[in-house]
């Protein structure tokens, strides 16, 4: 029986408010199969370079032309050596490093349930990322903290780190009069 199971990972991402609630964003995202099993495996043999360390944030995931038409990239999640298209901002949510209270991990499994969740919580303060715009404005759609890509990686040395998952969307931007809440749940499934 067992050998007929085949593991599902799926990923979910969803983006508020972290003041008034509203939902900014929620959609699934792309997994990075490859690399995700092979973090899977370097966790389970307790090998470095396996668990999720850190969120990752980026604005080249999409362009917009002179007319304002919208082109999304797809998400990159082929090679193992792939990544954000341009990543701008990181914080660490591995509770075992330099992670804040407000960025963390949480594992959710109901007994008998044949999935369990990891949730991602990653709370972007009011305060950062430093340098960024005072209002939410903002008509560079190429700005800094313009963020239009969000992807889940690993720790690494020399560039080791791995592309876990990798998520595209309407852009949305980061400045001092918000903070953002982003909940990144990565569901695996043996059904």
């Amino acid at each position: 029986m067992f050998d007929q199971i085949e593991p599902m990972i799926q990923g979910f991402v969803k983006i508020t408010d972290a003041e008034t609630g509203e939902i900014l964003l929620e959609r699934r995202n792309a997994i990075h199969f490859e690399n995700m099993s092979v973090a899977i495996a370097r966790s389970l043999a307790n090998q470095p370079n396996g668990p999720i360390y850190k969120m990752c944030f980026g604005n080249g995931g999409s362009t917009v032309n002179g007319l304002g038409i919208v082109t999304y990239l797809p998400p990159n999640v082929q090679g193992q050596n792939a990544d954000l298209y341009n990543q701008t901002f990181e914080k660490i949510v591995d509770a075992g490093s330099d992670a804040t209270a407000d960025s963390y991990m949480t594992v959710i499994h109901q007994t008998n349930a044949l999935f369990t969740d990891i949730v991602i919580t990653c709370l972007l303060g009011f305060a950062e990322p430093a340098s960024q715009e005072v209002f939410d404005d903002g008509t560079d759609m190429n700005g800094q903290y313009m963020f239009d890509e969000i992807g889940l990686k690993t720790s690494g040395e020399n560039g080791e780190e791995m592309l876990l998952s990798h998520v595209i969307f309407n852009t949305i931007q980061k400045s001092l009069n918000r903070s953002l809440r982003i909940q990144y749940t990565i569901r695996i499934q043996m059904a």
